[in-house]
């Protein structure tokens, strides 16, 4: 197939990009940034997904369109709102416009908000709660008016997805591990909080783009099908560093407290839906994806995220880590949680 991907120097993107070429795929990529180790032969187009003119040029003669460019919940919200929602409108209509047969959405389970009952299934309500999740929500409202049009557009919903490349807000774990210190959640830490790894959102994709007629268009979620408490994914890793350190439960009250007080001030990069995700259990069913894609996740959450830890481990010995928050791929500052680490 000859497939664009939007988005490919972000961490989902350029995995994505090195799976497509290695099964023979013409890859064509668009990003503000050249796609990290993209394979020979794959053309890269840099610029912006609300590009028009650009979107246009690299929608033309290609199989299949996966729209992976997002910006991050630590954006100002109107780049947020403009990154997702205007540049998925402007990549489907070009999409549209050079007769794409086929479009594959990455969006979130954030759509859901923070739903009352779980599993969630995708017939679940939308309902966001900030910024990134109305803009997800509002993206998802973009594909439904281009399929009206005519244009197939298959949306995936994962959770939050980890593997090598992955950093944002799991290098504060990471590194308070490797350097041997306890690691504070919220409460006893008992909530079952759903992952996924990388390499089953990869698969989820691949399957996407080879669904049968029946199948394309829909929407389906993305998610680890074995994954136990936070309490327990956490401790993993603090096991695997191997200093004996263990995850000490604060009062969530007043710890919520000080975190949102942080986050207000700038001095915590933990955003406030998060900080609500993490007080109760969060997860949802794939049966859908099961069902009529073939999808069955092969990593579970504890899985996923050692896998994670090992390659962390591996990029800081060898010096190659950035801290700019910018992508996931970067470690996210710590602000006032950095210093806090001393206390455990």
């Amino acid at each position: 197939m000859r497939v664009l991907v939007t988005g490919a120097a972000g961490m989902l993107g350029g995995h994505l990009v090195s799976r497509l070429a290695d099964r023979g795929d013409q890859v064509r990529t668009v990003d503000l940034r050249p796609a990290p180790a993209a394979p020979p032969g794959t053309e890269q187009l840099i610029g912006d997904v609300r590009d028009a003119e650009l979107m246009a040029r690299a929608a033309d003669g290609v199989d299949a369109v996966v729209h992976c460019a997002a910006a991050l919940p630590s954006y100002p919200a109107a780049e947020i709102r403009s990154v997702i929602e205007g540049g998925t409108q402007t990549v489907l209509a070009a999409g549209h416009r050079a007769g794409v047969p086929h479009v594959v959405h990455i969006s979130s389970t954030a759509v859901y908000g923070l739903p009352d009952r779980v599993p969630t299934t995708e017939d679940a309500p939308i309902a966001p709660v900030d910024t990134y999740s109305t803009a997800k929500a509002a993206a998802e409202g973009v594909c439904e008016r281009w399929r009206a049009e005519g244009l197939p557009v298959t949306v995936l919903r994962p959770k939050t997805f980890v593997g090598p490349g992955r950093l944002g807000l799991f290098s504060m774990l990471f590194e308070w591990a490797d350097e041997g210190h306890n690691f504070p959640v919220l409460g006893r830490g008992d909530v079952r909080i759903q992952m996924l790894a990388i390499d089953d959102l990869l698969d989820g994709v691949q399957l996407a783009l080879a669904a049968p007629p029946g199948a394309v268009g829909g929407t389906y979620n993305l998610a680890a099908t074995e994954f136990g408490t936070l309490r327990e994914d956490f401790q993993a890793v603090l096991d695997e560093a191997g200093h004996g350190k263990r995850v000490i439960g604060l009062p969530a009250r007043p710890a919520l407290a000080v975190l949102r007080l942080l986050g207000r001030t700038g001095l915590s990069p933990v955003y406030g839906r998060l900080l609500r995700k993490l007080t109760a259990d969060s997860y949802v069913s794939v049966d859908r994806a099961r069902d009529q894609l073939g999808f069955t996740p092969k990593y579970s959450n504890r899985d996923a995220v050692l896998r994670t830890f090992a390659w962390w481990r591996a990029e800081r010995a060898a010096g190659r880590l950035t801290g700019t928050g910018r992508t996931s791929r970067d470690a996210w500052r710590q602000g006032a949680l950095g210093w806090a680490k001393a206390l455990f």
